[in-house]
């Protein structure tokens, strides 16, 4: 391992704790639950709001920085055109309704993906509501909408090719980090915990460069149904683990007695 490994990996030990710093969440499983009481899938969407604004308080409470959350995904256009408006409404509703008590409450919001497809009327309220809340502290909830793993990696790729061909950079000097900075959570610490609901286990396009080296914890219950008894199990499993990051169990016992 080169210095920069070295000093990276030294950072992430030092930074371990039994409580996450950031925990990542694909909340799966709202249309099953409406679907399982003879409801409209939409109703199993509104109940996940629910699920969120209980998610944050927790968050907050726990003293947990960062919350970012799978909301849509660029491949969620392919569902019932219906269904699709209907999570554009609720989105917008939400982001009418919920940013302010977010500011109370000093969360600072914000939106990761390419939120053009969202239209004017949208992404005008996302814009408002990153700048009302940028300087807040208590927790940064990120909502990942019209969002890919792999778009975040060629986007990123992208503006770093715009560099080479401008000749800000060479080529041939690309490492790691140099692709971090342009990554939409960049300067943020990656998700220690990274929670699906609903049984399904696999990470379904989210996050791909930063799940690398995350606790990952999968659920068969439900995302209404993820309650504060089903986070505190899920932050028991993290707290139980050990995190390695490449090196052996007898290295990291000795890098924490160091």
């Amino acid at each position: 391992m080169d210095k920069t490994g070295n000093n990276d990996t030294a950072a992430k030990l030092a930074a371990q704790s039994d409580t996450p710093r950031h925990v990542a969440v694909i909340m799966d499983g709202n249309g099953r639950w409406a679907k399982s009481r003879g409801l409209p899938r939409i109703a199993g969407h509104r109940k996940g709001v629910e699920r969120v604004r209980d998610m944050v308080s927790d968050c907050v409470e726990k003293g947990i920085k960062h919350l970012t959350l799978f909301a849509f995904s660029s491949e969620n256009w392919r569902r019932p055109p219906q269904e699709v408006q209907l999570l554009m409404d609720l989105f917008l509703n939400a982001l009418e309704n919920e940013i302010k008590k977010l500011h109370k409450n000093n969360v600072r919001f914000r939106v990761i993906g390419d939120s053009a497809r969202f239209g004017e009327k949208i992404t005008s309220r996302i814009q408002q509501s990153e700048i009302l809340t940028r300087d807040n502290q208590a927790l940064v909830l990120t909502i990942a909408a019209n969002y890919g793993g792999r778009w975040d990696i060629a986007q990123a790729c992208a503006q770093l090719a715009s560099r080479a061909v401008r000749g800000e950079i060479d080529p041939a000097t690309i490492t790691e980090a140099s692709i971090e900075p342009f990554l939409s959570l960049a300067g943020v610490p990656e998700p220690d915990l990274f929670i699906r609901t609903g049984g399904e286990q696999r990470i379904s396009n989210f996050l791909l460069w930063q799940l690398a080296y995350s606790e990952m914890y999968f659920t068969p219950v439900l995302w209404p149904d993820f309650d504060r008894a089903q986070f505190e199990q899920a932050l028991a499993s993290y707290a139980g683990r050990q995190r390695r990051f490449g090196l052996t169990g007898d290295q990291i016992e000795a890098a924490r007695h160091a």
